[in-house]
């Protein structure tokens, strides 16, 4: 997705400038827009009073998007506005700006068009590999208690581990390197 969202940064047909230093800008920025993107999906509109200034800029915000795509499939201005509406998003999460401030309606559009160039029209998604990592911490985290079982000459305990892994879907596999698993 980082690439992905790399290669957006520019104009389709704009040379890349690919180096480590840019891949990981673009990694900051990825996550600064996923972030907006979550927060997109758990807002809930909260009544107000309307602030015409504020419901003006998310109605520009929006005809920018569909402008920006439709000037040559401009995904860098595209992202630029996507942007903007991050921090928007950020701004109503803190309550720098109340939902109020646009009707219920724009709030709605507001999202639906947010989340939908991010994901469908740009092909943004979350990665899920923190999720991934977090299962891989969890395993490492039993591999590690059922050797000290089995140093503790506690074989019950470490078979139970073993056999209850492998009816998740886990296999554990010894070696002389210590104990390595795969996810069937």
């Amino acid at each position: 997705m980082v690439v992905r969202f790399f290669m957006l940064q520019s104009h389709y047909s704009s040379t890349l400038d690919f180096s480590n230093e840019a891949l990981n800008a673009a990694e900051k920025g990825y996550k600064r827009l996923m972030e907006g993107l979550k927060i997109s999906k758990s807002l809930a509109y909260e009544g107000g009073s309307e602030d015409k200034e504020v419901a003006a800029k998310v109605e520009k915000q929006i005809d920018a998007l569909f402008e920006n795509m439709s000037d040559d499939f401009n995904t860098a201005k595209a992202l630029a506005v996507l942007f903007e509406i991050t921090t928007l998003m950020n701004n109503f999460k803190s309550g720098n700006v109340t939902t109020g401030a646009i009707s219920q309606e724009l709030f709605n559009t507001l999202n639906k068009h947010f989340q939908g160039f991010t994901e469908d029209v740009l092909g943004l998604q979350e990665e899920k590999e923190s999720q991934d990592a977090k299962l891989g911490g969890v395993i490492d985290l039993l591999i590690e208690v059922r050797q000290n079982a089995k140093a503790a000459k506690n074989y019950q305990l470490s078979d139970k581990i073993r056999d209850d892994l492998k009816a998740l879907g886990v296999t554990l596999k010894d070696g002389k390197e210590g104990t390595e698993y795969s996810l069937d």
